[in-house]
């Protein structure tokens, strides 16, 4: 059951959520931070595509280019691994070696899916034959499934595959998540990239601490929802007499950093333009800071989502990127000021993204359609 607050708590409406979250998660304003630092803020990019990163950091950034997390990604200090809610993200290096590690739990749990392949298969024992394969050299899942079946040739493949990326600390090497660049999944493991050993998984409480600097106010719930752990109360709780207590409209209990910024909610927020997958949208349980009720739904089919778009901070459309055009859908009208304004920051994220190619922007009608495929 979801702990409320005393009637003294202060209240933080749906407009006060959101613009605090905005302003946390660098869409307020453009944000001067590094493509590295901004990655270390926001605790991990989601990432199960390869471009959605770079459309992310281009809705929070000053002057970013591309170039920059691609460089980073080159060089080792970000990569790209499974961690919170089984997806794949683009972690720092440091992160990497120890959020990991923090959401290995769950990632044992993920296994229980998979026990009926897994009949007779002793985990530890693969863990450490996977380890030795990935290590000699990067395999694709592909090329895991084949050399563990010759183990557990009455396993299923596929679980034998999926229980070595659960047991391991699997990144994928690049040039898979270059900007420009094309490559095949490939996996080794996290410390043999990066040339030093995992750390312990961190406390708890730190990691609450930076959940709150990059996505709060938040409840219990919402970091669980987050992290895809279960069992953070005890962590808030510890944190309590530090922090500042409010509630929402339901009396949901939120907690935040007593140094944190809480923006007037009749602030202005501009529109921004976010890539599928945008942990803005799901990294909460309670979304409606973000997603308005009669919307909810809107930007997903199936178990993927569209890239969206935020008109006066809310989820108002989504967009797709055409040889040659920007394609807008919004799900409302638009008024002349806020077309203008979303006109104005799609030429904006063409810039930044697409500088050598010539777009128009068009408004369309949001229809039914595949969407994006993922490579989790």
């Amino acid at each position: 059951m979801t702990k409320t607050t005393s009637p003294a708590a202060p209240v933080l409406g749906p407009r006060a959520l959101n613009r605090a979250t905005l302003d946390r998660q660098l869409l307020l304003r453009p944000s001067s931070l590094s493509a590295e630092a901004a990655v270390e803020h926001l605790l991990g990019l989601q990432a199960q595509n390869v471009k959605p990163p770079y459309y992310a950091l281009a809705a929070r950034l000053d002057g970013f280019v591309p170039e920059a997390l691609s460089t980073s990604m080159a060089e080792r200090a970000v990569v790209r691994i499974v961690t919170m809610r089984s997806t794949i993200h683009t972690h720092t290096a440091d992160d990497c070696l120890t959020l990991r590690p923090l959401v290995q739990p769950a990632r044992d749990r993920e296994l229980t899916y998979f026990r009926k392949g897994l009949v007779g298969v002793d985990l530890d024992r693969l863990a450490v034959l996977a380890r030795d394969l990935v290590e000699d050299g990067p395999r694709t899942m592909k090329q895991l499934r084949e050399a563990l079946s010759a183990e557990w040739p009455e396993a299923d493949p596929q679980s034998l595959a999926v229980a070595a990326r659960c047991r391991l600390p699997l990144v994928q090497v690049t040039p898979r998540g270059l900007w420009g660049r094309s490559g095949q999944v490939a996996l080794t493991t996290a410390e043999h990239w990066l040339g030093r050993a995992a750390q312990p998984a961190p406390k708890a409480d730190s990691v609450v601490l930076r959940y709150l600097a990059a996505f709060g106010p938040a409840s219990v719930k919402d970091m669980q929802t987050w992290a895809g752990l279960t069992r953070l109360r005890e962590a808030f709780e510890r944190l309590r007499p530090s922090l500042l207590v409010f509630r929402d409209e339901r009396g949901v209990e939120l907690f935040d950093l007593p140094d944190a910024t809480r923006p007037d909610p009749e602030t202005p927020a501009p529109p921004r333009f976010l890539p599928e997958f945008d942990n803005l949208l799901l990294s909460h349980a309670d979304r409606t800071r973000v997603v308005p009720p009669e919307y909810w739904g809107r930007s997903w089919q199936g178990n993927q989502a569209y890239c969206t778009l935020l008109v006066d901070g809310f989820l108002a459309g989504v967009w797709r990127l055409e040889p040659d055009a920007l394609v807008v859908e919004p799900f409302g009208t638009l008024t002349r000021a806020q077309r203008q304004d979303v006109i104005a920051q799609g030429e904006r994220m063409l810039a930044t993204m697409h500088p050598q190619a010539s777009h128009d922007i068009r408004f369309g009608t949001v229809v039914t359609r595949q969407a994006p495929t993922g490579d989790r």
